[in-house]
């Protein structure tokens, strides 16, 4: 199948596309992203008939393990964390078979050279052909070892020459530290597989409500003859999560949330918010479109580190009546750290559509609750009709909400019955839940199905990489060359640190409540 076949975004495309035979191998296959995400995801596609049916998968990591002590590992897991339970015995029962494990550093030859013989034995047995996805659920130190280290043990196989059989590799954020370190690890990378190898994963792409952005805005012109700087007169997108930084300390130090959420997540919603309609749904064509609205943001730079930028830290507090430490109390974390656990920005795209519509984006840890949105405020109609009593008109807003209760609502103005004539916010709301009366599938599990069948739609590309980088490189130095002095500066439970706020009553705006 190619990727201008039918893709995900096309409707009923999901169901209707065919997989080709492979094995499934996971580095890091102890983490906790593979027990509360990939496997299952997996689990769920062979639940509703998603998966290959000549499928098998491989958990590779350094711990000593036998194969059943993984099965039993992973059954547990997709118990506790799969959205559909309990495990239903009867597909467990063919499904663990087809579940191993091999055990090794990531940067020992041997083992390789064992696995490459293990898979072997796998394809006969299960009739898998010789395709790979490896997918790299380790730190990012480690993604060139594997690869190249999978391209000298002939289990990634050349683009160009190799026809007959497919190696993919997925890998996990954060992509490089900083452009610089980005553009280093995407040459590392080349040495030893070629682009249309590599998936980028960012899981929000694969979330149903993300990828209805582009059915919702281009198949209702009702939206789209009003998507533009003319009617609209700003966009917040909202990632927050109630959750500290739990086992990930040592992670948080060496990225932040800039580099864990906005540089990835925010700056892609963006662009699918912002985007020009693509000339059709391939791959290439969306985005291009994509490429081309980050290439229309300028970087940060001395007159907006202060401005259009803030930080924040947060310490202890209460969320849902528990209290729950300081990010500086954490596991692994500096006592005097200055990593930020909130950013806000304000980014302007400097095209025809945008000219003149700020973008609001924030991120945080250990915010009320956890809910991504993204909410497109309309301007007030002109006249002053219905402020003669003085009251007061809120603006029309549009919400697209990513998680939970993914939906999308329209706030708008209506009289209320009765002859005194006030004005009140009414509310049109969708949910998918509701509506469709199932579930929508997790993110990783279209993921991992996009990149069985070779459709990159959903992943990352290197230039809408770089380019995000180019855009946050400048702030993350200013912020690194310059220490806050207020850390911390939010209650935990709280919606952020006053400077977000204060960023927002300047422009004389407020973040919506969610």
């Amino acid at each position: 199948m190619t990727q201008n076949d039918q893709h995900p975004l096309e409707e009923l495309g999901h169901q209707q596309r065919t997989l080709d035979p492979c094995l499934l191998v996971i580095f890091g296959a102890t983490g906790d992203l593979t027990s509360r995400k990939l496997f299952p995801a997996i689990y769920n596609l062979k639940r509703e008939g998603q998966l290959p049916a000549s499928f098998a998968c491989t958990g590779f990591a350094r711990r000593k393990k036998s194969h059943e002590e993984f099965r039993d590992e992973m059954k547990e897991a997709i118990n506790k964390h799969s959205r559909v339970k309990p495990i239903d015995e009867s597909i467990w029962g063919s499904f663990q078979d087809k579940i191993f494990y091999h055990e090794s550093s990531f940067d020992e030859p041997e083992g390789y050279k064992k696995l490459k013989t293990f898979l072997e034995e796998l394809d006969t047995k299960f009739g898998t052909k010789g395709n790979r996805v490896f997918y790299l659920s380790t730190q990012p130190s480690y993604f060139p070892i594997i690869i190249e280290q999978l391209e000298q043990n002939g289990l990634m196989y050349n683009y160009e020459t190799v026809k007959d059989k497919w190696s993919r590799v997925i890998i996990e954020k954060p992509f490089g530290h900083d452009l610089d370190s980005a553009h280093a690890l995407q040459a590392d990378l080349l040495k030893h597989i070629a682009e249309p190898q590599l998936f980028r994963i960012d899981h929000y792409l694969g979330k149903e409500t993300v990828q209805n952005l582009l059915a919702f805005r281009f198949s209702n012109s009702i939206f789209e003859s009003l998507w533009n700087g003319r009617y609209i007169d700003h966009v917040q997108i909202t990632a927050a999560e109630e959750l500290g930084i739990g086992t990930r300390g040592k992670f948080y130090e060496e990225q932040g949330l800039s580099r864990d959420f906005i540089q990835n997540h925010l700056m892609q919603l963006l662009s699918l918010v912002a985007m020009e309609p693509p000339h059709n749904l391939s791959a290439d064509a969306v985005r291009d479109e994509k490429v081309k609205v980050l290439e229309c943001i300028s970087p940060f730079n001395e007159e907006t580190f202060e401005t259009n930028a803030c930080r924040g830290q947060y310490e202890k507090g209460f969320i849902s009546g528990e209290a729950v430490k300081g990010y500086r109390e954490e596991d692994n974390v500096d006592p005097k750290s200055s990593v930020e656990t909130y950013a806000a920005l304000k980014l302007y795209i400097d095209n025809w559509r945008w000219d003149g519509v700020p973008f609001y984006i924030r991120g945080g840890k250990r915010l009320p609750k956890r809910a991504t949105e993204i909410a497109v405020t309309f301007k007030l109609p002109p006249g002053k009709l219905f402020c003669k009593t003085g009251q007061k008109i809120e603006p029309d807003t549009l919400a697209i909400r990513i998680q939970p209760n993914e939906g999308i609502s329209l706030k708008m103005n209506c009289k209320v019955p009765g002859p005194s004539s006030p004005i009140q916010p009414v509310k049109m709301d969708f949910r998918y839940g509701a509506f469709f009366g199932l579930a929508p599938p997790e993110a990783y599990e279209r993921l991992i199905c996009d990149c069985i069948v070779g459709d990159s739609t959903l992943f990352a590309r290197q230039d809408e990489v770089f380019n995000s980088w180019r855009i946050l490189t400048p702030l993350l130095e200013y912020w690194g060359s310059k220490k806050p002095e207020n850390f911390p500066n939010y209650q935990a439970g709280s919606w952020g640190p006053k400077v977000s706020d204060d960023m927002m009553e300047r422009d004389g705006r407020k973040w919506r409540l969610i």
